[in-house]
């Protein structure tokens, strides 16, 4: 029996609004976290065929309304 390491969660700076995208049964499942470690659903979809280098520019190109001179674009941190 082989154990797999589940995928890092990746997280974002979407804008200035905190979002954790994960790999998930082929698909992608993104969430908002919360500042008491929990985390809701988010309210958007990631088409499964995003490759994972494609994220930033997805969330970029789908949120591109929420630019602001304060908060002028999407950070990935993968820590």
């Amino acid at each position: 029996m082989s154990l797999q390491t589940p995928p890092r969660p990746i997280r974002f700076d979407v804008f200035g609004r905190r979002v954790v995208v994960e790999r998930r049964d082929g698909g992608w499942v993104a969430f908002y976290p919360g500042n008491d470690g929990k985390r809701r659903p988010a309210d958007f979809v990631i088409p499964p065929d995003v490759a994972d280098e494609e994220l930033g520019q997805y969330l970029a190109d789908l949120f591109h309304e929420a630019w602001s001179p304060r908060h002028p674009e999407v950070l990935r941190s993968d820590d």
